[in-house]
């Protein structure tokens, strides 16, 4: 049955249809002139959108809490309280709320611990309603994706304090993401999302491109216009996140999938169309968010050249701020938008609709990126509701595992190694010996979140202790430890992988973190293939015929990163959580000193 929604824009398709044919047939009829038209009448939409909140219900800490303002000042910023008040200062009756993806996954305890139930109710709160998916609300696969967005309790953990999840209230949208094996079931979820109506023309196009495992697209009503909004996300998924999560799913091109989705809208009527993607571009540092001081990547190339028909793209993943002018294939221009991260931007984007072709003005187009400061009142209602989920957390993340003497800081040296990855790595060794008999850890950079700092925090835990909260922030992700045999050639294949140039089109380099017990040496001027070199294990020469047990989390040895070469391994052995070697270490070792990051050496 069609929608009341789609009714309506049927009933007024057929009106204007109807009207059109009497003004020709009048004017043939009398041999007169048609009047002159009137200017089209338009109406207001104003969109504010989020992206990469990453669960940051409290206010961020450190430069993740920081933000360079439109005067190129750098102030504080982010906190769900403060992002409420902003999004109602920002509102009026024209309002709709979206996002760009990675609103869940690596995220704090507070969100965490009940497996980003919070952050989700947070965002139904504001009025958030509809979302493209980000890599990172794949972090615990598919499935688990699924009940955040239907309701039920965690199969394993149970329901939360707040008793049994009702799922998201805003709609989280992928038309790039398609099912392996495609399902009756996720062909009509994919059908209803279009609101009903043209059956035959839409799954004729998606049986052509492939059965989407999301919603692609959503259609909103604003003003008495339909607002369409299509889902992206980097392609690079599988690379980013565990591969057992995502094994049913296949992540498409970004711009032939919105393409499609495009068309889908234009078959039901829908002219105003806005793309979310989770894909973006870098800004070299300290740039005003309202810049267009992109640099053209990955997003800039989905911004240019998706279809003519849709109106601006709105995107995320980078963590950048800026606001750009890009032109579509056919010549027009369109908006491409990112706000930052954590929650310390809102993108507010107003625009008008004609209402008679139904479709966005774009030389009404205004965007502005507004800092979230934390100098206007925080929401009462969300500040309570930050308030109760720290205190059911409060007595894990305040629990003390140990000391350390300096910080340990996570920015990696000359070579890429960094005294924290170091220290991880160290720990995951220890936790992976017994049992897994590992030799070596290796820890990818990208799951080291954020440094331990000596100084105390708000907490009172005192200078130099480190909690659970804070190691959790370190490595958020509840990813499995793992190892597996290796020979000395895949062993160094898999450090020759840490560069660009290779065949797995690494995107840039990604120097893996070693156990203390592990050293080599790379040549930044070799090529590919021919970087590694000096392979030693507690001091021995590695032989390329030699068996080693490796240990590192199931996001690597799956692969992830580009890290192909892990998948060879052998004689797969799985042991405890990486936040639980990382806490075990803390509790063998109450004191510890910042390694020194000095197992890899450079060469010219």
């Amino acid at each position: 049955m069609m929608s009341r929604s789609f009714q309506r824009l049927a009933m007024a398709g057929v009106l204007a249809g109807a009207c059109s044919m009497l003004l020709i047939g009048t004017a043939e009829a009398g041999n007169k002139p048609s009047k002159p038209s009137k200017p089209a009448k338009t109406v207001p939409v104003r969109l504010l959108s989020l992206n990469d909140f990453h669960g940051n219900l409290e206010p961020p800490t450190g430069s993740s809490g920081r933000m360079v303002d439109e005067t190129g000042t750098t102030v504080d910023a982010g906190g769900a309280a403060y992002v409420a008040t902003h999004l109602k200062q920002m509102s009026d009756k024209n309002t709709l709320k979206v996002a760009q993806g990675d609103l869940i996954g690596a995220s704090p305890l507070i969100s965490a611990a009940y497996h980003d139930e919070p952050s989700v109710e947070f965002l139904g709160k504001v009025g958030v309603t509809a979302s493209a998916v980000g890599n990172h609300e794949f972090d615990e696969g598919y499935t688990e994706l699924k009940r955040i967005m239907n309701g039920g309790c965690h199969p394993v953990d149970g329901c939360s304090p707040a008793g049994k999840w009702k799922g998201a209230q805003y709609s989280y949208l992928g038309a790039n993401v398609l099912l392996k094996r495609p399902n009756n079931t996720a062909e009509k979820e994919a059908l209803d999302a279009l609101g009903g109506g043209h059956t035959g023309q839409l799954r004729k196009l998606l049986k052509g491109y492939g059965i989407p495992a999301l919603p692609p697209v959503a259609i909103r009503w604003m003003n008495g216009v339909p607002i369409g909004f299509i889902g992206l996300v980097t392609q690079t998924t599988p690379n980013i996140v565990t591969s057992e999560g995502i094994k049913d799913l296949e992540f498409t091109d970004e711009v032939k999938a919105a393409n499609v989705a495009s068309k889908l809208l234009q078959i039901v009527g829908v002219k105003a169309q806005v793309v979310l993607v989770h894909e973006g571009d870098q800004v070299a540092a300290g740039q005003s968010p309202d810049a267009c001081a992109a640099q053209p990547g990955a997003g800039n190339r989905i911004a240019t050249q998706v279809d003519a028909e849709i109106d601006m793209v709105l995107s995320g993943h980078s963590h950048q701020a800026y606001l750009c002018k890009v032109s579509d294939p056919k010549g027009g221009t369109r908006l491409y938008s990112q706000g930052g991260s954590f929650g310390r931007v809102i993108t507010k984007v107003d625009f008008q609709v004609d209402v008679k072709t139904r479709d966005v003005v774009r030389s009404s187009v205004v965007a502005d990126n507004q800092v979230v400061t934390r100098t206007v009142t925080p929401d009462k209602e969300i500040s309570d509701f930050v308030d109760y989920w720290k205190g059911k957390v409060a007595s894990v993340a305040n629990k003390p595992l140990g000391k350390i003497t300096a910080d340990i800081t996570s920015s990696g040296g000359a070579s890429g190694e960094s005294s924290l990855g170091n220290l991880i790595a160290d720990g995951q060794l220890a936790a992976t010996r017994t049992g897994g008999n590992a030799q070596i850890a290796l820890m990818n950079p990208g799951g080291v979140r954020a440094p331990l700092t000596y100084a105390g925090s708000p907490a009172l835990e005192g200078d130099g202790v480190v909690t659970y909260g804070e190691a959790f922030t370190v490595q958020p992700f509840n990813n499995l430890m793992q190892a597996v045999t290796l020979t000395g050639a895949q062993l160094k294949t898999v450090l020759e992988q840490q560069f660009t140039g290779g065949p797995n089109n690494q995107a840039f380099t990604k120097i893996l973190q070693p156990s203390s017990n592990f050293t080599y040496t790379y040549s930044t001027s070799a090529p590919w293939g021919s970087k590694i070199s000096n392979m030693k294990i507690d001091g021995v020469a590695v032989t390329d015929t030699q068996s080693i047990r490796v240990a590192a989390n199931n996001f690597l040895v799956g692969g992830g990163d580009a890290f192909l070469a892990f998948q060879g391994g052998t004689d797969l052995w799985s042991g405890p959580l990486d936040i639980d070697a990382f806490a075990a270490y803390f509790a063998a070792n109450p004191l510890i000193t910042p390694p020194v990051p000095n197992h890899i050496t450079v060469v010219p």
